[in-house]
Order: C-alpha cells, then structure tokens, then sequence
C-alpha cells in the first residue's frame, strides 16, 4: 500500500509511504489518501487526522508533488472525482486535518499541506510551487490558498518564479506553520496537537471549524448567524450536558462525540 491508515487513540495519522518515489503522488496514492479521509470521516473514534510522509534512504520528505513519469502520459491520474489532486485538495471534510511536514512539501505537496487545517513543520521543512519551471500551473489550490495563507506578494513571487526555497521558518513567520520543531519530529508534535484538539468535545470542534471556513471572509452578519446556529446545534447533545456536569463536579470531561 503507497498510503497507511494508523488509529492512535482518536487520533488517525495517514502516511504517504512512497519513499522510492519521493513520496509523489500517483493514483495509487490519491486513491489511498481519499480512502484514509472516507476512513477518518466514517470511524466514531476517528476525531482528528494527522497527513504525513514516509522518511526516505535519502532524508525526511513529505511530498514531492505529482508523479511526472505518470503525468506524462495520464495527466489526470493523479486524482479522484471527490477529492481531485492526492484525492484531498478538493474533499469536503467535517473533521481537522494536521499537516506533519518534514523536509521537502514540493508542488503538489505543497497543495496537499494547503488543504490541511493546520500544519506542523520540521526546520528542514521546504515549501514551493514550481510549476512554472515545467510550463505547468499550480491547478491544485496553491495560487488562490497560499496568497490566503501568507502576504500576496511574497505568494506571487513563489508562483511566479516557481522558487524551492521557502523554508519552514519563514512560512512559520507569516503563519502558514502553526508550530516549528526540529528535524524529525514534525509527526510526534502534530500528534501533541491534535491531542490538544481531542480534550475539546468533537462535535463542537468540528463546527468550530466549519464556522471558521465559512465565516472568515463574509460580512458579520454572516458570522453572527451561523456562530448562533451552531451553538444551538450543541444543546441536545449528551457532550452539552456532560460539558457542564464536569465543570460543576471539577473534572475533566468524557466526551462521546454525541
């Protein structure tokens, strides 16, 4: 299998496990990407999704984007009709996804990390659109994600140039890494995070960061109503009784994700 599906805890860490080929996306990739997020998405226990990449004989790498062997003669291969690229970039997903970046995030691997709700990087961690360099276009979400993730002119230089050497630290400067850490512990501080994230009640993280997606850039009023709505959606839930039940009696909280 090129994609692992590991439950720790509530915790779902998917790996790209492609080493010989960099971690490139191929279709038997995307289709097990997407497969992983069905996985994810359907098991109860599943609360939060942490993507990474398999360390290779040469180093760390997340992911070196297409598979341009394939690309050659099945341009389109290296997507599903749900997810579109690596089977992610286009899902509609209800749970958080972690990005655990160490070494190289290349093209579509940096689309990849685009699509992730959050992203932990090693110091040795690189971004970069290079696509322009093979007269291609970033098709997969980098030219309209990255300029909302990191200034628009530092955005459009990585476009335009197609530049590899955007590195961790700087995209942590302009917030496109929510946390740094050292070379070889991208998976082990992503997964302290999305521990973090799972001593929160689930529901209301998910509809937490529905809110957050969808409200960011509408009108306030936008913002007000579906905050409303979704906390009205918390009442009948057994985590909105035992929310409050565990602040009254001083303990932490048993959530069941219902």
């Amino acid at each position: 299998m090129s994609v692992d599906y590991e439950l720790r805890g509530h915790v779902a860490v998917i790996t790209i496990n492609r080493p010989g080929a960099r971690n490139a996306v191929n279709t038997e990739v995307a289709q097990g990407i997407e497969a992983a997020i069905d996985r994810l998405e359907e098991e109860d226990e599943a609360w939060v999704g942490v993507l990474t990449g398999a360390q290779t004989e040469k180093g760390w790498i997340f992911c070196a984007g297409a598979d341009l062997k394939q690309m050659s003669v099945d341009p389109g291969g290296m997507a599903t009709s749900r997810g579109g690229f690596g089977g992610l970039v286009q899902r509609d997903r209800t749970k958080p996804l972690i990005a655990a970046v160490d070494g190289p995030a290349l093209a579509g691997g940096t689309e990849l990390v685009l699509a992730c709700d959050m992203v932990v990087a090693s110091e040795t961690a690189v971004f970069g659109v290079p696509e322009v360099k093979r007269n291609l276009v970033a098709a997969a979400g980098g030219l309209f994600r990255l300029p909302r993730k990191i200034p628009r002119n530092i955005a459009m230089e990585l476009a335009l140039t197609g530049r590899l050497d955007f590195p961790a630290e700087r995209a942590y400067h302009f917030g496109l890494v929510n946390r740094l850490c050292a070379e070889g512990t991208a998976l082990a501080t992503a997964l302290e995070l999305a521990d973090e994230i799972c001593a929160a009640a689930p529901l209301a993280v998910r509809e937490s960061r529905r809110i957050v997606i969808e409200a960011t850039d509408q009108p306030d009023e936008v913002g007000w109503k579906m905050s409303g709505e979704g906390i009205m959606k918390m009442f009948p839930t057994e985590d909105f009784t035992e929310g409050l039940t565990a602040f009254v009696e001083k303990r932490p909280p048993v959530w069941k994700g219902r």
